[in-house]
Formats: structure tokens, C-alpha cells, sequence
């Protein structure tokens, strides 16, 4: 009976890991499939964690945080957007330096806001909630009790990704530019159009799970509290080949590793080796999805619409 209770809060605690961790590498599976690499996961996640805080602890109200932490999202991928389709800067370049901009900026921002280093005040997150009927399930019911709302969200965000990118004139739209934007505009479908709004989805995504850390994870801001986990969620997307459903299977796999971690400190085995265990799993698994996942043919690709 104890093992399956620990079981079940070891799959519960993987889930709470793996949420920020699927806004994000949702966010990467909109850019990449219209064609945008989008590196600067890590920075927009770290800028959407700081605003959910600023919002959150002004407003006293962790939705106005939420709307913060788009906000920002949507402001840092307009960059990348602008400086990657516009003037078509090298994307991986274009992203790193966004990522040593929110390091830099959120350390700055937090000092210059909160008056402290290192880290916010405390600041309050959502009410959890109870899914109905299905709390009521013994043992599974487990999984459906005390749920933060930005949980339920990312799952049905993950349903409705898939049946947006698959089922849509939009979503085949947006693939499209990804795979072959010379035909796609052959076909009158806008290919700036269709990438800018794939970058921009995914800034407003990953500003989303940078909330989830600060206001669900820990409650506080901390400085570079991302800790890589954009990083992280690139390689989820990569492991679940640019599609919704298999990104956030390999986050709910990145999630489980990060559970076990944080299960086995102070058992005696030294921290340093156990802090690794996430990392260390996120190179394997890309060791071995190299080959074997298939990228939209034109991703990283700048376009230059050809005059007439």
C-alpha cells in the first residue's frame, strides 16, 4: 500500500516537473514547425517567470500575473521574430542573446523592483482545484485532487495544439512554411505571416510555464531560476519530433527524472550527482534521437520571397 501512495505522489510530483516544461516545448514545436528555431526558450521562460512576479505580487493576483508573464513572452519573441524573419539574423545567434539578456535583465529588474538580491518577496499562486468525478477515483483519484489550474490548462493546451496543427486549415498552413515555404507562397499562404505567428505562440507559451515557476513552483522569484529548463524542453520537443503529444510525453520523462532527483536527496548519495541526473538524461536522450527524429525540412532556414 505505501509503494503504491508513493508511486502515485512520485507520478504526481512528475507532472508539477514536466508542466513548465510543456509550455515550453510547445511553444518550440509552433516556432520550429513554421520554420523559426527558437533557442530563446530559456531567456522568455526567465522573463515570464520575473513579470508573473511583478504582477503577481503588485496586483495581489496571480492571473494578472499570468497576463504579465504573456506579455513578456510575446515582447521577446517579437524580437527573435523580427531579427530572424525580417533581417534574418542567424536564429541560434539571434536566440542566445536573448537568453543573456533575460539573465542579465531579470538580475537587474529584480534588484532595481524588489529591493533585495536574489530573489522577490513571497508571493501568492492559484487556488488548487479538484476535477470532479474524477478525484473521487480511488488511487488514480490521487491524480485530479489539488490541481493547479496552469496543470489543467497545459493539458488541454496540449490536446488542442495537436488538433490545431493536424486538423486545421491553419495548422497545415503554418506547417507548411516550415516544410517548403516556396511552394507555400506559390499557394498565396503568407510565409512572414505564418512564422511570425509561430514565434509569437511560442513566446506567449513559454512566458506561460516561466509563471508556473514562479507562481506554482516556488512562490518567489529567484534569479536564473530556469536552471536550463528551456533547454531542456528544446530537447523534449526534439525527443517527441516536432508533435504536441510527443513533446509533453517527453516532458512527462524529463518530469519523472526530476521527481526521483528531489526524492533521492539526503540518502546518502552526494547532491552534486543527484542534481545532474536531469541533465544528464536530456544529452542521452538526444544522443539518441539524432537520426531518428525528423525536423520540418526549411526549420532554421531564413526565407527571402522571390520579387517578380
Amino acid at each position: 500500500m505505501l509503494e503504491t501512495i508513493l508511486a502515485w505522489e512520485t507520478l504526481i510530483s512528475a507532472i508539477r516537473m514536466a508542466t513548465p516544461l510543456t509550455y515550453a516545448a510547445l511553444g518550440g514545436v509552433f516556432s520550429e514547425r513554421s520554420g523559426v528555431v527558437n533557442i530563446a526558450l530559456e531567456g522568455i521562460m526567465l522573463f515570464g517567470a520575473f513579470f508573473a512576479a511583478v504582477g503577481a505580487y503588485f496586483f495581489k493576483n496571480p492571473l494578472i500575473g499570468v497576463v504579465f508573464s504573456i506579455l513578456a513572452g510575446i515582447s521577446i519573441s517579437l524580437i527573435h521574430a523580427i531579427v530572424s524573419i525580417k533581417f534574418k539574423v542567424n536564429q541560434i545567434i539571434s536566440g542566445t542573446t536573448l537568453n543573456m539578456l533575460a539573465a542579465g535583465g531579470t538580475t537587474f529588474l529584480s534588484r532595481l523592483i524588489f529591493k533585495a538580491a536574489g530573489s522577490s518577496p513571497h508571493i501568492e499562486g492559484f487556488t488548487t482545484v479538484n476535477v470532479p468525478i474524477l478525484s473521487g477515483i480511488p488511487g488514480v483519484g490521487l491524480l485530479f485532487k489539488n490541481l493547479s489550474p496552469l496543470i489543467i490548462l497545459m493539458i488541454l493546451i496540449v490536446i488542442a495544439s495537436n488538433f490545431v496543427l493536424y486538423k486545421t486549415v491553419f495548422g497545415l498552413r503554418l506547417r507548411s512554411v516550415g516544410e517548403n515555404p516556396q511552394a507555400a507562397d506559390t499557394l498565396g499562404v503568407s510565409v512572414y505571416k505564418y512564422r511570425y505567428i509561430g514565434v509569437i505562440l511560442s513566446g506567449i507559451l513559454g512566458g506561460i510555464g516561466g509563471a508556473f515557476l514562479s507562481l506554482e513552483h516556488a512562490r518567489v522569484f529567484v534569479e536564473n531560476m530556469t536552471g536550463g529548463r528551456g533547454f531542456i524542453a528544446l530537447a523534449a520537443m526534439i525527443f517527441g519530433n516536432w508533435n504536441p503529444i510527443g513533446a509533453f510525453g517527453a516532458c512527462i520523462l524529463f518530469g519523472t527524472a526530476e521527481a526521483i532527483r528531489m526524492r533521492l536527496e539526503g540518502v546518502g548519495i552526494p547532491t552534486q550527482f543527484i542534481q545532474m541526473i536531469p541533465y544528464v538524461l536530456t544529452m542521452l536522450v538526444l544522443a539518441g534521437a539524432v537520426g531518428k527524429s525528423i525536423s520540418p525540412a526549411s526549420s532554421g532556414i531564413p526565407y527571402e520571397k522571390e520579387e517578380l
